[in-house]
């Protein structure tokens, strides 16, 4: 890939900022016991063309679960544009501080764990307990990707060790329960904490192009007086995997525009609050 930088956006641009993106090619090492093989190749500069066509002043690219903790890829990516992309990269929890700072340098600002499908959940209290404590202390975020049922076994202990938290996908509700999942409301109880936040993103990961737009609507209002515009974020999911035939970017954005009807509020999302979570601020 190459890395000759693409222009950053210019500083007369308003922010706008997707918070939830992928890349990736078939040809790269993939992790065993994947729940998904790519059948296409995603290139930044693919991205990159979405963000301009869409209005988009930065955007976020996260290590897709199938490439484990392999991000060269992704720094490769974020090397192209690095005043507008940043990082969440997959690592492991004997990660040592010199790989830290290589990703923080190559423009990381957190780590993911996508436990959907019920991957094991980590013992975030044991083995992860100082890995943690080093990623709070640069300042980044903790992303995590698991149904609802699960969130309070997942978030307690990170709420316990400090570390800033970010939940993907509305909290990945039960379809046939939605906005009265017990783990959703759970969810909702951690907006107090003021440690968490949420992305309104991929609404059709909770129950279809439909049924997630009918939670989602019923989702927002709660949302917004649990967590507030300053802890809710905005993500395509770009390129969408495995719901590319029902959905792209325009319409993507289209569904949050809709959903978040006050313009002031989708500004505060796609703006200060995610670019002061980013480090795009």
């Amino acid at each position: 890939m190459s890395r000759t930088a693409a222009p950053a956006a210019t500083v007369t641009q308003a922010l706008r900022i997707d918070t939830h993106a992928h890349v990736f090619a078939r040809d790269l090492p993939m992790t065993d016991g994947r729940r998904y093989t790519p059948a296409y190749d995603v290139t930044v500069g693919q991205y990159l063309a979405q963000l301009d066509a869409h209005g988009m002043s930065h955007g976020v690219l996260v290590q897709p679960s199938f490439l484990g903790s392999d991000n060269d890829y992704l720094l490769q990516a974020i090397a192209r544009a690095p005043e507008r992309l940043r990082g969440i990269a997959m690592i492991d929890a004997g990660i040592d501080d010199q790989q830290l700072q290589a990703l923080r340098q190559g423009g990381v600002v957190g780590i993911r764990f996508n436990l959907v499908g019920g991957a094991p959940l980590p013992d975030f209290r044991g083995v992860w307990h100082d890995t943690l404590m080093r990623i709070a202390a640069l300042g980044w975020q903790v992303e995590i990707h698991r149904e609802a049922a699960d969130l309070p076994r997942v978030l307690e202990p990170l709420l316990a060790l400090g570390v800033k938290i970010v939940v993907d996908h509305f909290g990945r509700v039960d379809p046939a329960l939605g906005v009265d999942d017990p783990g959703f409301r759970y969810l909702l109880s951690t907006g107090a904490t003021r440690q968490v936040w949420v992305k309104l993103s991929a609404q059709y990961r909770n129950g279809g192009s439909e049924g997630g737009a009918q939670f989602a609507r019923q989702a927002w209002p709660l949302l917004r007086e649990h967590f507030g515009t300053d802890r809710l974020l905005w993500g395509s999911d770009w390129p969408h995997t495995q719901h590319e035939s029902e959905t792209g970017y325009a319409d993507s954005w289209r569904r949050f525009e809709t959903l978040v009807s006050n313009e002031e509020d989708r500004d505060r999302i796609t703006g200060a609050t995610a670019a002061q979570l980013f480090q795009l601020a």
